[in-house]
């Protein structure tokens, strides 16, 4: 899972009580279960019964987008032999996917902010379960990498606001827990992903691996119009036109670049540099730009980002690359493969809402040191899994170690992202840092096959695919070390909270939760 964000100062005090919550987009309304408090102040109780279904239904939309981050890389096979395509085909079908989902989430945090989180947020549901459809009925690869990309514009307009909604929704005590509660439940998502793709594949076929999204996008939408309140960024409406040309600025850079790198082809690589480079001078100059730079005065919202840049890169390549791995050399059909990931899921399930509790105790900088070590030694292990594969002896332990590690690093991570900026900026900063996750991976998608020698018909062949991997995986370890040495160096202890016994948040009597001048001065 990725981490998005809100502020350390997030809140000027609890809300004034139930109000209701009315059609998308209009503030406080009508409905019986809504809170109030939410567009400026979040008073919502994780223990109510609108507090559960906040988490319920941000949780549904937003693991309905992580578990097709993964789930698909168990049915890679097969949808290779059913639509013969090679090895660069079924990279896209996974970076189509990624690539509108990174080049535009930017954009849908800013949508949700100025029109309405729940309301962005039930469009790319909609949208999203739309996408869905289409990839389960393609009759070729060109068409299911059309609509994979399809795909990625509902979840760059859901996944921001999933967890903006949290923040904005919930009262200052119980943010910690609520998000601890979504990035466990989303982890879980993401992990089970390989499970559900496998017994999918196996069962009605691959294309159910698209079409289940529809019935949970049926679900997650009445609940989220009925018991979800709206919020916005009040000082969202003074601002200009969105930045449509740093959106495609940014598209287009990462597409480029993903291209040279599952092309082999340096040229759109240097394109794809200078695109970038014009994307930074557009948002340094433009009034109103898609990703304000000044959020980077941030120090630990930059920090932040880099680890996450290194974690989801190593997980991207990872995921892709240990479904096939365990197909493809060790023999296993895809539920077997699916349910040899399991470990991953029932740690997360079971810890990860405490490890946010944890890292809220004794600070951001253990657990984002000693995760990504943990994760990187589990990828290490995974070197074992070869040629007939035994499960408790060769890819248990190494599964067992990268649980731990997720357990240990994702819900700090989420929490450590929202206590870097202000509340006022949550859309924008949680697309940021899920951008930086998902152009993370997808890069490390394109990058791995062309790094180890991986040629286009890899998969078709055990041997090797097995001496690639060999090959793989100490790089993707490799990066999550360098994840480590920043987060040690860089994230500090949190100073000694405030002891005033009427405070709640900072209030000048003792030091900040995380450091002095953490928070985004803009």
């Amino acid at each position: 899972m990725s981490a998005d964000d809100a502020g350390t100062d997030a809140s000027t005090g609890p809300g004034t009580g139930p109000t209701g919550a009315g059609p998308p987009g209009a503030g406080p309304g009508t409905g019986p279960d809504a809170g109030a408090g939410v567009d400026d102040a979040g008073g919502i109780r994780l223990a109510s019964p609108t507090g559960r279904w906040v988490v319920l239904t941000t949780v549904l939309g937003s693991t309905m987008a992580l578990l097709d981050s993964t789930v698909v890389n168990v049915a890679l096979p097969h949808i290779g032999d059913d639509l013969n395509t090679d090895l660069a085909a079924l990279q896209w079908t996974v970076n189509a996917y990624m690539l509108t989902l990174a080049g535009l989430i930017l954009l849908g945090g800013s949508l949700g902010d100025r029109y309405g989180r729940r309301k962005i947020f039930v469009i790319g549901v909609v949208w999203f379960a739309l996408g869905s459809l289409l990839c389960g009925l393609a009759p070729n690869g060109i068409s299911l990498i059309v609509a994979r990309a399809l795909q990625g514009i509902g979840g760059a307009l859901l996944t921001p606001g999933s967890l903006a909604i949290i923040q904005a929704s919930f009262h200052p005590d119980d943010r910690a827990r609520a998000v601890g509660l979504w990035s466990g439940f989303g982890g879980v998502g993401a992990a089970i992903g390989p499970f559900v793709g496998g017994w999918l594949v196996d069962g009605p076929g691959w294309r159910w691996v698209f079409l289940i999204n529809v019935p949970i996008a049926a679900l997650c939408v009445p609940i989220a119009l009925r018991h979800v309140p709206e919020s916005r960024d009040p000082e969202a409406k003074d601002r200009g036109r969105f930045d449509v040309l740093g959106a495609v600025l940014g598209a287009g850079a990462l597409t480029l670049v993903t291209y040279a790198l599952i092309a082999a082809d340096w040229w759109p690589g240097v394109l794809g540099v200078l695109v970038a480079l014009a994307f930074v001078r557009v948002e340094r100059r433009s009034p109103d730009p898609m990703m304000p730079l000044s959020i980077f005065k941030s120090r630990m919202f930059s920090v932040v980002n880099v680890v996450t840049l290194c974690v989801y890169a190593a997980f991207g390549g990872f995921f892709f690359l240990a479904a096939l791995q365990l197909q493809v050399v060790s023999g296993y059909s895809a539920l077997q493969a699916g349910l040899a990931l399991l470990p991953t899921t029932v740690l997360m399930l079971l810890f990860s809402a405490r490890s946010g509790e944890l890292a809220q105790r004794i600070g951001p900088r253990i657990p984002l040191t000693v995760g990504p070590l943990l994760c990187a030694a589990g990828m290490l292990l995974m070197l074992r899994v070869g040629p007939h594969a035994v499960y408790v002896r060769d890819v248990l332990p190494a599964l067992l170690v990268m649980g731990l590690g997720m357990v240990t690093l994702v819900a700090p991570l989420t929490a450590t992202v929202l206590a870097s900026v202000p509340t006022s900026r949550a859309g924008i900063a949680s697309g940021i840092n899920n951008a930086a996750a998902r152009a993370a991976g997808l890069l490390a998608v394109a990058a791995l096959p062309l790094l180890v020698g991986m040629g286009p018909e890899a998969y078709r062949s055990a041997t090797e695919f097995d001496t690639t991997f060999d090959k793989a995986m100490p790089i993707c370890a490799g990066v999550l070390v360098v994840g480590a040495l920043v987060a040690a160096v860089w994230i500090r202890r949190p100073a000694r909270p405030c002891a005033h016994p009427e405070c709640k948040v900072n209030c000048g009597v003792g030091a900040p939760p995380l450091e002095s001048g953490s928070a985004d001065p803009a």
